[in-house]
């Protein structure tokens, strides 16, 4: 006899809850390093090559993968790092109706420019990668990455966060972040040897359900300050920075305690 609807939903939170907790002790060792040097420059490069290798996402020379955009003014490249090891890569952009360039508007740029003529304002997590055989060891290593992109959509007080993927990775941005299709599955992506489609997630909307499911997205403001402030302040910024989700669930069961 299956379990009734009661006992089913318990089980499922307590997965929900291990899940959860499994990636705040993995937290408790990454450490998040915003790029501004060419030998870190470097290393992520090398990350990019390998796994876009391996996915044979996009035509590739030499052994490293840098381009222009990544020095944009709105650009920001991040190396996470696991026990000092570098695991993954993420590159952010905040695009704005004044800043435009991104990467998902090189692909899509009817629909990303839809977005910001109506006023909006984006995140666009791009150049996600992965070290192949650490991704092997640790598969939660996209959690890990992508909580560079919440942290962002809320220190920048964006109105969505997109998502340029492949079409079978579609239903991972849908289940997480809720996120809805912009742009179906397309052939012929540009300089991209894969089908892509376009997802956008509301993420004002979402943000307080997103941390109560997955309170490893959360952030302290501090944290997010010194992950994107300007030059002025990274120059006072240590080289890495520890993740404080921990310390947003601290301070979010206290204050619930105390209403």
């Amino acid at each position: 006899m299956p379990p009734s609807t009661g006992a089913f939903d318990e089980m499922k939170a307590e997965q929900q809850n291990r899940f959860s907790e499994r990636l705040l002790e993995l937290l408790d060792h990454v450490e998040y390093r915003r790029v501004e040097t060419g030998e870190d420059m470097e290393d992520v490069a090398r990350i990019r090559f390998k796994a876009y290798k391996m996915a044979d996402i996009l035509p590739l020379s030499g052994t490293m993968l840098i381009d222009d955009i990544d020095f944009d003014s709105h650009a920001y490249v991040f190396g996470i790092y696991f026990e000092e090891r570098l695991i993954s890569t993420v590159r952010v952009h905040h695009v704005t109706p004044e800043h435009r360039i991104s990467s998902s508007g090189s692909v899509f740029g009817a629909e990303i420019d839809s977005f910001l003529d109506a006023g909006l304002s984006l995140i666009d997590p791009v150049r996600l990668a992965a070290d192949p055989e650490i991704l092997r060891e640790m598969p939660a290593i996209p959690y890990l990455t992508l909580r560079v992109a919440t942290m962002a959509s809320e220190h920048f007080d964006v109105d969505r966060c997109l998502s340029l993927v492949k079409p079978q990775h579609a239903a991972f941005y849908k289940r997480v972040f809720d996120a809805d299709t912009i742009v179906s599955p397309q052939k012929n992506c540009g300089d991209y040897k894969i089908d892509l489609t376009l997802l956008a997630a509301r993420v004002r909307e979402i943000r307080p359900w997103l941390y109560t499911r997955f309170p490893f997205f959360d952030s302290e403001p501090f944290e997010r300050r010194m992950m994107f402030g300007d030059d002025r302040e990274a120059q006072y910024a240590p080289l890495t920075v520890l993740p404080t989700a921990r310390l947003a669930l601290t301070m979010q069961s206290r204050a619930r305690s105390q209403a």
